[in-house]
C-alpha cells in the first residue's frame, strides 16, 4: 500500500514513550508476571477442596486438623503473559480527516512494543465482517518486533464490523495476558458478547474507542446526503440544522455512554482516543485520566 503509518520515525517515538512511561506499564501488561491460573511456583494462592488424583504432597494437613477436610493447596504459576489486539478493520474506521484507520494502527504498534519490551507475547488481528484476521502471530522481543511490526501498513479497512461474531469464536489464553479492543464501536452489530467472552476468561481488557473531530464535533450545515459507510443503502438526506446536530451529538453521547456503561460492568479498562491525538498525548493524559496508567 502507499500508506506507510509505521515508519522509523514513529518507531522513535514509541521507544521514547516506552522509557518515559515504564514505571507504568508493568501495572497494564503481564510479562514474566505471576498469571491468574495456577501451577507450581512457590508463592502460595488459595485453598481447593481435595479429589482424587491431586497431588498427595500440596495436601494442608494443618488444615484438615483443624477442619477434618481434605484441602490442597494452590499456588501462582509463572509464566509468560500473551498481549492480543484486535483492530476494527471495518470502512467506517476510514472515516474523517483525522484518518481513524492511521490512529488505530499506530496505537496497536504503540500497545505491542510497551508489551514486548515486558516480554509479553503479542499477536494482532484484523477484524472485519465476522472474521478474524491474523496480522501478527506470537510475536516476542524488540527484534521480532523491528521485523514484524511493518505489517500493520498492510491492513485494509473494509467491510462491516461484527466484534463479536469475529471474537468469541476465536481461542485466547485464559488469564493469560492482555486483550485490546480497538475500534470506533458505531455499529448497530453486539460487541458486548465480545467484552463478556475477555472478560469471563480472566483477562485483562481494555477498549480504545477511536473517533474523529466531525464525528465528536460535526461542522456540516445546509443540505447534505450522508451514506452509512459499511452500508450503502442506508443513507440519510436532509438540510442539517442546528438542531440536527443536536440530536447528533445526543446520540453520539448515547455511544459512548453505552460502551463505557459495558466496560464498567465487567471491570474493563476505557479509553476515548481523538483521531487527531497524538501518542505522546494518548499515554501521559488519556491514559492517566482514564485511570489506564496510575
Amino acid at each position: 500500500m502507499a500508506r506507510k503509518v509505521i515508519d522509523e520515525e514513529f518507531l522513535g517515538q514509541i521507544e521514547t514513550l516506552q522509557m518515559l512511561v515504564k514505571n507504568n506499564v508493568a501495572g497494564m501488561f503481564g510479562g514474566n508476571h505471576k498469571s491468574k491460573t495456577y501451577g507450581s511456583s512457590c508463592e502460595f494462592a488459595d485453598y481447593r477442596e481435595y479429589a482424587p488424583g491431586d497431588d498427595i504432597t500440596k495436601i494442608d494437613w494443618n488444615a484438615y486438623a483443624r477442619f477434618e477436610n481434605l484441602y490442597t493447596k494452590l499456588f501462582l504459576d509463572e509464566r509468560q503473559m500473551h498481549t492480543r489486539i484486535y483492530i476494527d478493520a471495518s470502512r467506517s474506521m476510514g472515516f474523517g480527516k483525522g484518518k481513524k484507520d492511521e490512529q488505530s494502527l499506530r496505537l496497536a504498534a504503540a500497545f505491542a512494543y510497551l508489551s514486548v519490551c515486558e516480554m509479553d507475547k503479542v499477536s494482532i488481528y484484523a477484524v472485519r465482517d465476522d472474521k478474524l484476521e491474523c496480522v501478527i502471530s506470537g510475536m516476542l522481543g524488540k527484534e521480532a518486533y523491528i521485523s514484524s511490526i511493518g505489517k500493520l501498513n498492510d491492513v485494509e479497512f473494509y467491510g462491516d464490523s461484527k466484534l463479536s461474531e469475529a471474537i468469541v469464536p476465536s481461542t485466547v489464553g485464559y488469564g493469560d495476558g492482555m486483550s485490546i479492543i480497538i475500534s470506533d464501536f458505531l455499529t448497530d452489530n453486539d460487541f458486548s458478547a465480545a467484552i463478556n467472552h475477555l472478560a469471563d476468561k480472566k483477562r485483562h481488557v481494555l477498549c480504545a474507542q477511536v473517533l474523529s473531530k466531525e464525528e465528536l464535533n460535526p461542522k456540516a450545515r445546509g443540505k447534505m446526503h450522508f451514506f452509512d459507510s459499511e452500508n450503502g443503502s442506508k443513507y440519510y438526506r436532509k438540510n442539517i440544522s442546528r438542531e440536527i446536530i443536536s440530536a447528533y451529538k445526543q446520540a453520539v453521547d448515547y455511544v459512548v455512554e453505552r460502551i463505557k456503561t459495558v466496560c464498567a460492568s465487567r471491570g474493563v479498562d476505557y479509553m476515548l482516543v481523538g483521531a487527531e491525538d497524538s501518542i505522546g498525548d494518548l499515554f501521559f493524559n488519556k491514559l492517566v485520566s482514564e485511570g489506564v496508567l496510575k
